[in-house]
């Protein structure tokens, strides 16, 4: 298991992984459901990484970054 997953009992290699682009250095997502059959975590890792880290994200985590993205919070972040 990753380091970002630690004590969340997710089975990383079991998870139905969305990738942003092709080779090294895209980002995957996984939505993994809860006990309620909605999404509890959001994990992200970028592909190629040696260490195979995974970022775990509870979905109230993952909500306000996406709101942050809608509202262009990161729009200097991006200009570099």
């Amino acid at each position: 298991m990753s380091a970002g997953s630690r004590g969340t009992g997710i089975d990383i290699d079991a998870q139905d992984w969305q990738r942003s682009g092709s080779g090294d250095g895209s980002i995957e997502i996984a939505l993994v459901a809860g006990a309620s059959d909605t999404t509890a975590w959001v994990l992200m890792r970028v592909t190629g990484d040696p260490a195979g880290r995974v970022l775990t994200f509870g979905r109230h985590e993952w909500d306000c970054f996406l709101d942050g993205i809608r509202g262009h919070e990161f729009d200097d972040a991006a200009r570099g």
